[in-house]
This record gives structure tokens, C-alpha cells and sequence, in this order.
């Protein structure tokens, strides 16, 4: 009996081990699930990537060596980058390489591309980031203010400002930013960002103030506005309004139950509105001469330097579907319904 017992023993535990697992995977499925369609969009957007930029006009060799190079050279040339090889077999050796991370070798300075371009990617993330800190929390605080305050003068001027603030392009609010803060008025501010080769932006603060203030005020409006827009529809809700015939401070109501709530579609705002900063910080960059990815971009595209056009684009394309990834994860886990579909 005693035998029996010890062996069937393992047994009864571990037989509720299947249906835990089968039970764990049924609820996050739906990760992986994301998670594999990020990754499949992400290739697409390479073939677009590969195939756009190799189809550019003009001879790739021929921008590299010049105009006086002899056909010698420019065949040469073609046959160490394999631009003989067909369009395909030319995407699946660069796909393969990007799998691996390597990129390839910069057409100009002929150092690898992502040892090149890392510290430039680096630079763009720190300049987004920063952006982000200021940017979402300014937003939500103005949003919820003027949400509560819908219809007083406080949610008028907001309108008004948010209004004007969205119509204005990047290169109007940083030259407006340079002629008060670095020309006419204050001369406070450098208007470019100089710096030592290899340094990093960190070490001379100053010159980050209007890239970043650029930025936060080409992002705010929206975020601004999608904040007021949920929130005042969530205090028009029937479970608002039971909060505040259950005789709930008005404090509590606003801020335990509709601001919550509204932050849900803020998620996939902030998420966009960073994902735009990666790429639209492309004007911003070049105009404060900030080393980012964006004044790479321009180089790249002026000179012709394929491999690190194909890389900067892949990785602001990456940064656009990793946040969105990120948001619509945080969306579901902060609404339990969406879990179970």
C-alpha cells in the first residue's frame, strides 16, 4: 500500500501542470501573436526599403568614383558591391547580412555602417527621449486641466493655443525658436549644435534646449488633444455618473475613474507621437546640424551612400513598429476584455 502510494503520488501533482500550461498560453497568446506580425511587417518593409532605394536613378558606382572615373574602375566597383547580380539575389545577401547585423560598408567613409551609424542612432534616441519626458507629461497635466474645465476660459485658450501650435510646420517653429533665443532678441541659445568628433550631445546641454523645444511643441498639441477629447468623454459615462451619485469626492471621481480610463487611448497616442519623432526629427536635425540619424539621412541621400540609407530607414521603420508593438501591448493589459477575444 505504502508503494502504491509513493508512486501514484507524482502523479496526482503533476497532472494540473497540462491544463495550467494550456490555460497560460490561451491567455498570452495574443503576444506572440503581435509580436509575429510585427516581425512580418518588418520584413516588408525591407523588400519596400531595398527595392526603393536600389531603383533610385543613377549609377551607384558611377556617384562613388565621380564623373571622370574609366569603366575599368566603375566595373570593378559594381562587381565588389555585386550590383551585377540580379535584384533578388542581391535582397535575400543583404537580408541575410541585416539578420546578423551586418550591414555592409559605407560607400564613402567605407567603414562598416553600423559601427558608423550607431553612435548617430544613439544621438536620435537621447533627442527623442528627452523629447518624451517633457512632452507626455506636459500634455497629459494641460489635457486633464482643460477636460474638466470644458467650456471655461482655461479650455479656451488651450483650444486656441493647441489649434495654432498644430498648424505650424518644424522649420517655422525652429527658426522662430532661433530668432528669439539665439539672434534678435535673447542671445542666449546656440542656434547650431557644434561639436567635437565623437562627442556626445549630453556634454553640451545648451545646444539641446531648441532641437528638443522644437519638438515638444510640434508633438504636444495632439496629445494634448486626445487627452481633453477622452477625458471629456469619459466624465459624460454612465460609471462617472454612478461615481458621483454614490456621493464620491469630485477629486476621486475624476481621477480614480475617468482619467484612468482615458488614458487607455492616450497609449497608442504617446506611442505615435514618439514613433513620429524618430522620423519626423529628420527636419529638426538638419536644420540645429544636430549629428542624428536625420542629418545622416540627408547625407546618405545626397551622396548616394546606399548601405547607410538602407540602415537608417530600416531602423526609424523598426523604431515606428517597436512602439507601436509596445503601445498596443499596454493597451490590452490595461483593458482585461480585449485579453479574452
Amino acid at each position: 500500500m505504502t508503494d502504491a502510494h509513493t508512486v501514484e503520488a507524482p502523479l496526482v501533482a503533476a497532472a494540473p501542470r497540462g491544463p495550467a500550461l494550456v490555460g497560460a498560453w490561451r491567455r498570452y497568446s495574443w503576444i506572440v501573436s503581435r509580436v509575429a506580425l510585427a516581425v512580418l511587417t518588418l520584413l516588408i518593409v525591407s523588400f519596400v526599403i531595398y527595392f526603393a532605394t536600389i531603383l533610385l536613378p543613377g549609377d551607384a558606382a558611377q556617384a562613388v568614383l565621380g564623373r571622370n572615373a574609366s569603366e575599368q574602375a566603375l566595373a570593378a566597383l559594381r562587381e565588389q558591391l555585386g550590383l551585377n547580380a540580379s535584384p533578388v539575389v542581391r535582397y535575400f545577401n543583404w537580408l541575410g547580412g541585416v539578420v546578423t547585423g551586418d550591414f555592409g560598408q559605407s560607400l564613402i567613409s567605407h567603414e562598416p555602417v553600423t559601427a558608423a551609424m550607431w553612435p548617430r542612432v544613439l544621438n536620435t534616441l537621447l533627442l527623442v527621449g528627452l523629447t518624451a519626458v517633457i512632452a507626455v507629461p506636459l500634455a497629459l497635466a494641460v489635457g486633464i486641466s482643460a477636460g474638466v474645465r470644458q467650456g471655461r476660459w482655461w479650455d479656451g485658450i488651450v483650444n486656441t493655443v493647441t489649434i495654432i501650435l498644430a498648424g505650424l510646420p518644424e522649420f517655422v517653429v525652429a527658426l522662430l525658436l532661433v530668432v528669439v533665443f539665439s539672434t534678435g532678441l535673447f542671445h542666449v541659445l546656440p542656434a547650431v549644435v557644434i561639436l567635437a568628433p565623437g562627442a556626445s550631445p549630453i556634454s553640451f546641454p545648451a545646444a539641446l534646449v531648441l532641437p528638443i523645444a522644437t519638438l515638444v511643441i510640434i508633438t504636444v498639441p495632439y496629445l494634448i488633444k486626445q487627452m481633453r477629447s477622452s477625458l471629456i468623454e469619459s466624465l459624460s459615462s454612465e460609471y462617472v455618473t454612478m461615481a458621483e451619485l454614490k456621493g464620491l469626492p469630485q477629486r476621486v471621481v475624476v481621477f480614480r475613474h475617468a482619467v484612468r480610463n482615458s488614458l487607455i487611448p492616450s497609449i497608442q497616442a504617446t506611442a505615435l507621437s514618439i514613433a513620429f519623432l524618430i522620423g519626423g526629427s529628420v527636419v529638426v536635425e538638419f536644420l540645429f546640424q544636430y549629428p542624428g540619424m536625420g542629418l545622416a539621412l540627408t547625407s546618405a541621400v545626397t551622396q548616394r551612400d546606399i548601405p547607410v540609407l538602407q540602415f537608417l530607414v530600416l531602423v526609424m521603420a523598426a523604431g515606428y513598429v517597436g512602439f507601436n508593438l509596445i503601445a498596443d501591448i499596454l493597451t490590452v493589459l490595461a483593458t482585461p476584455k480585449l485579453r479574452t477575444r
